[in-house]
Formats: C-alpha cells, sequence, structure tokens
C-alpha cells in the first residue's frame, strides 16, 4: 500500500537530487510569481500608476500580513509530515495530513472574515494616498473572499513536497496560471472591471488549484493519502504542529509587520514613490522565489533525513544549498543592476520618473542579495529539524526589531529613501551572522537525536 520514500532524499548523491528537486520548485515558484506579475503588468499598463499602486502597494503588505500568519503555521505541518514520512510512521503521517488540510480550512474562514472586515481600517492607517484607498480596499475584499481556497492549495502543495514530490504542484500552477492571465486579459482589458477584475480573476484560479490538489491527495495511494471524511483536527497532531508552525507564524508576521512600517515610509514620498517600489517589489520577487524555493528544499531534506536518523546527511544538504544559492544569486544580482530600466519600463512604460526611481532603488539592493542567504538556508535546515524557537528569536532581533528601530529612529533623522532602503541589508548582514553561530552550536551540541 505504502510507496518507498524518495530514495534521492535520504539515500544517494545529494546535491544532484536537490538541485533537481530545487529545479522543479523554482519553476513552480516562477509560474506562481508570473500568476501574481500578470496582474501587476495588465493593471499597471492598463490603469496606470494608480492601478499599479492599489494592487501592489499597501495592498499586497497587507494580503502578505495575512496569508503569513497561516503560512507560518502550515509550515509546521509540512515539517512534521517530512519527519514522519522519512520516519516511516505512515499512521502520523495521515493524521497530520487530515489535520493540515482542517486547519487550512478553518484558518481560510477566519482571514476571510478578518481581511475583509478590517481592509480599509488598515488601508487608511498606513498613510496610503488618497486616490487609491477604495480601489485598495476593493481589490483587498475580493482577493479575500478566496482564502480558503488559497490556503487548501499551499497546504495541500506543501504536503506533496514534504513527502518529496514536487512535480504535481508545479504542474498545477502552470494551469492555473495560464488561466489567470486569460481571465486578468479577459475582466481588465475586455470587461473594464479595473481593479476588481484582477482580484475575481485571482480567486477563481485559486478555486480551480484548490479543487485540482484535493484531487491528487485524494487519489494518493501511499499514507498521505486523503479521505475527505476524515478530515478533523487530531489535538496530539495539531499542538506538533503549532509547536513548530506558531514560532513561524509569529516571525512571519513580524517581518511583514517591518515591512508594512517601509511600506507606510515610503508612502508619504508619493504616489510615483508606491509605483516604484511596487514595480521594484515584483522584480524583487525573482530572487526571493529563488532563494524561498531553496529555503523549501532544504527543509524537506533536512526534515526527511532528520527523520531518517541520518544527520551527516542535513548537514551536507546545508552545504549543498549554498553552493545552488549562489550560483542563482549572482547572475540575479548582475541581471538587475545592468537592465534595471529595461525591466521597470514593463511596468510603468509611460512614467519616466517612476523608472528613474525604482533604478536607484534596484542599484542599491541588489548588490546586498547574497548577504541574505545565509538567513534562508540556515532557518530552513533548522526548522526541518523541528526547532523553532530561536530561530524565530534570532528572526525578530536580527530582522523584524533592528528594521523597526532603524526606521523609528534614524529615518526621522535622514528622511530619504535611501535611509530606508538601507534597512534591508543591515538587518540581512546582521541576521545571517547570529544564525550562523546559533547552528554551529546547533549542529555541535544540540542535534544528537533524531525523532521520537
Amino acid at each position: 500500500m505504502n510507496k518507498k520514500i524518495d530514495n534521492s532524499i535520504i539515500n544517494g548523491p545529494i546535491l544532484g537530487s536537490m538541485l533537481m528537486y530545487f529545479l522543479t520548485l523554482l519553476l513552480g515558484s516562477f509560474f506562481q510569481q508570473l500568476y501574481n506579475i500578470s496582474d501587476t503588468l495588465i493593471v499597471g499598463n492598463v490603469l496606470g500608476p494608480e492601478g499599479l499602486a492599489s494592487v501592489g502597494g499597501s495592498s499586497a503588505i497587507i494580503v502578505n500580513i495575512f496569508v503569513g500568519i497561516f503560512m507560518g503555521l502550515s509550515s509546521g505541518a509540512t515539517v512534521i509530515i517530512a519527519q514522519f514520512y522519512g520516519a516511516k510512521r505512515h499512521e502520523e503521517v495521515s493524521k497530520a495530513v487530515h489535520t493540515a488540510i482542517a486547519l487550512a480550512i478553518v484558518g481560510g474562514l477566519i482571514i476571510t472574515y478578518l481581511g475583509y472586515t478590517f481592509s480599509r481600517r488598515i488601508i487608511i492607517l498606513m498613510d496610503t494616498a488618497p486616490d487609491i484607498i477604495d480601489s485598495s480596499v476593493t481589490y483587498l475584499r475580493i482577493f479575500f473572499m478566496g482564502m480558503v481556497f488559497n490556503f487548501v492549495y499551499n497546504i495541500g502543495a506543501g504536503i506533496l513536497r514534504a513527502v518529496g514530490d514536487s512535480k504535481r504542484p508545479l504542474y498545477v500552477l502552470i494551469v492555473s496560471c495560464f488561466i489567470n492571465i486569460f481571465l486578468d486579459i479577459l475582466f481588465v482589458v475586455h470587461f473594464k472591471m479595473g481593479v476588481a477584475g484582477a482580484a475575481i480573476a485571482t480567486i477563481i484560479c485559486q478555486f480551480i488549484s484548490a479543487c485540482i490538489i484535493i484531487f491528487l491527495l485524494t487519489k494518493a495511494n501511499d499514507s498521505y493519502k486523503l479521505i475527505l471524511s476524515k478530515i478533523r483536527f487530531d489535538v496530539l497532531i495539531l499542538l506538533k504542529i503549532i509547536s513548530i508552525g506558531f514560532p513561524a507564524a509569529i516571525q512571519s508576521t513580524m517581518y511583514t509587520f517591518s515591512n508594512l512600517l517601509i511600506q507606510t515610509s515610503i508612502n508619504g514620498f508619493g504616489l510615483n514613490y508606491i509605483a516604484a517600489w511596487a514595480a521594484y517589489g515584483k522584480l524583487d520577487s525573482i530572487f526571493w522565489m529563488g532563494v524561498n524555493s531553496l529555503g523549501i528544499a532544504v527543509t524537506t531534506f533536512s526534515g526527511q533525513n532528520y527523520g531518517a536518523g541520518k544527520l551527516d546527511r542535513v548537514k551536507e544538504s546545508t552545504k549543498c544549498a549554498f553552493g545552488i544559492a549562489l550560483s542563482i544569486t549572482i547572475p540575479i544580482t548582475i541581471i538587475f543592476y545592468v537592465w534595471a530600466a529595461q525591466l521597470l519600463s514593463f511596468f510603468t512604460p509611460g512614467s519616466p520618473e517612476t523608472i528613474t526611481i525604482g533604478v536607484q532603488m534596484m542599484h542599491f539592493l541588489a548588490p546586498f542579495y547574497f548577504t541574505f542567504l545565509g538567513v534562508e538556508i540556515f532557518s530552513g535546515t533548522l526548522r526541518g529539524m523541528g526547532t523553532a524557537i530561536i530561530p524565530m528569536i534570532i528572526t525578530l532581533c536580527g530582522i523584524c526589531a533592528l528594521r523597526i528601530v532603524w526606521i523609528k529612529g534614524v529615518f526621522p533623522f535622514y528622511p530619504q529613501i535611501e535611509t530606508i532602503e538601507a534597512s534591508y541589508p543591515i538587518t540581512w548582514i546582521t541576521t545571517t551572522i547570529l544564525f550562523l553561530f546559533y547552528y554551529t552550536y546547533y549542529m555541535k551540541f544540540k542535534a544528537t537525536k533524531v525523532i521520537k
């Protein structure tokens, strides 16, 4: 009934198998970003800077806050499933799968209510430009109506990746991506529905993705098979998920909150700066989709190998992840620095001032991308091994708290855009150093036992 665990994760050469797993995740992330960028491209070109700022400015930060809370919690489920699957504890895998889906449904309903109810208040609190408040609220309220679908897809895809299957989530993303582009063009360009059309297109695609992923899980012939009648919370499994996922949720929330302060500070510079930051953010997501995919890969590899009692392979996975990270970060940095203006012009072709501002942002930040790699890789390894509290504290102090102190303590005295931008490399470097010390300590003195 139960298939063998994928040998490419717990047996054989690590670099090749991690690279293939990562590339599949990266391709999936590419389509996820294409999925998101299509909204921005179409809205930006059809509706101009105001539409772009409505979809990609404060709205994007608010979505990240709510979604980040759940995705942090769901990461606990992914780690638990990977560890149980690596240890061949099939009954616990099944309980974790059904608990995770229940968490996605309940969490989606809660965040739908909160997001719909408080969107306008938060938009106003962020000092959003008055001329885009109504359109931002419209986009958000429609977007939040699809949270259950969003969460079910993401947790379902996380389940498949936790057991080593990164291909089928990719296929689902490809299908939904092209559907989203088609619907964006239909609703925004043809029917002239504005930002509401972009939001409706997104939730339709999320619904389709959720249905497909549920179908795949119900047809599985393994311990992670989903049986709809068994979707419920298992208290012990839920507590395990929360013990890992809650610190990650706090970390994600505080991380996004610090970015919210940055967005609020940028809002004070006016519409062109908001639009430039939104456009740069979509290009910046190309880098983040790479490191985030690598973070998922190293979490899966460390989780399954830790569950199987293979600590040496956990360490080797971390080393391989750094090699892969540098191989993608250096080319991205060069491309972003050299062709910044050309890339930004795709989003705001008729706004030279916005492009000029965006070029300055890219030239300042892209050379520092490599300083963030340790944060994602070390935390991914540690998360896969089931330790969550100390990584949360490191991230909260090194990135969130320090960034908040910088914005509140330094920016008022030097109110330039460069001051805001400097908060990123300063916090990346600090947090990477902290993670390096803790990872070395943990692997040397603490990581002596496998999952019990």
